[in-house]
């Protein structure tokens, strides 16, 4: 891409979108549009904003999302809100002309077991993971929609799935977010509360596969200059840890020093989660920020905020 490129990043407010706001700023592209976004729920206004801005290239990073009790408690908005961004999003890049786009799937979408680390030819072999399923579905269907633009219309849509994801722009609500979001603002609590003990959903044994934001994003960019293929392509950092792990890595980061329990009693999520990202790593990309440091730059831009 030209450093002139008109890009577009929907739902720059997002965790992912965010981060792709500082990488693209940061490798030198000068026509990032910041204007504010129209309601992607809503055609008119999307297709409107596409006749104005007459976006190069799209990112869709857009859709609602959070963590485990989100995801049990507004199935229907989720799922409502990310298939509606995405039928909108990409009808307009179609009409306008857009280069390329890449729509930002989920990992949730592959089965609950899949073999791990998991392939993108698992992709509709089994069941999905229940908490998360209608989320997964609309996820799943945007993938399917960008897939039928190029085989009806030969439309430049790509698709990548990333792993787990978390970054300054997280949501840190205690009980919606994803785990480090939750993990952390959680903890900061306890902190400063003085709490002798603090309780994590779940047994701590499920495995995930985290990838910072600002890795992911730059892969995004990679994929939008160097990949054109019908198959989506996972982006992971190529290692794992277990909830149990994590919890004690971010305690240290938060310097949350008492004692931390598991609840068996609340669900888990699916048992284990990575993703095989050989495909991208064979086409010279990989992730560059190390677990720890990246959960100390998370946890110390979300203190600036609380």
């Amino acid at each position: 891409m030209e450093k002139c490129a008109r890009i577009y990043v929907a739902g720059n407010r997002t965790l992912i979108g965010g981060a792709m706001l500082r990488v693209l700023g940061g490798q030198g592209y000068t026509q990032v549009l910041r204007e504010p976004e129209p309601d992607l729920t809503n055609d008119a206004e999307v297709d409107a904003f596409f006749e104005r801005s007459r976006p190069e290239y799209v990112i869709v990073a857009a859709g609602k999302s959070g963590g485990i009790a989100l995801n049990r408690r507004a199935p229907a908005t989720l799922m409502t809100h990310n298939m509606l961004v995405a039928v909108h999003l990409m009808r307009a890049a179609h009409r306008h002309g857009a280069k390329k786009l890449v729509y930002v799937g989920s990992s949730c979408i592959y089965p609950r077991l899949s073999a791990q680390p998991t392939p993108v030819e698992a992709l509709g072999t089994g069941p999905l993971e229940p908490t998360s399923e209608a989320y997964a579905l609309a996820k799943l269907a945007g993938l399917g929609l960008v897939s039928a633009y190029r085989r009806e219309h030969g439309a430049p849509f790509i698709g990548m799935i990333p792993s787990n994801v978390f970054g300054p722009d997280d949501d840190f609500a205690a009980e919606d977010s994803h785990v480090v979001g939750a993990l952390m603002r959680r903890m900061h609590d306890a902190k400063r509360t003085g709490a002798p003990a603090l309780t994590v959903w779940g047994s701590g044994t499920p495995r995930r596969e985290l990838i910072y934001s600002e890795d992911l994003a730059d892969a995004c960019l990679f994929l939008l200059e160097r990949y054109d293929g019908d198959a989506p392509v996972n982006v992971g950092s190529g290692s794992e840890v277990s909830i149990a792990e994590l919890a004690r890595l971010v305690a240290d980061v938060v310097g949350y020093s008492g004692e931390l329990l598991f609840d068996p009693t609340k669900p888990d999520g699916a048992p284990h989660k990575s993703l095989d990202s050989t495909p991208l790593f064979s086409l010279g990309w990989c992730a560059k920020t190390g677990l720890r440091d990246a959960l100390a730059t998370t946890y110390a831009a979300a203190v600036g905020a609380w």
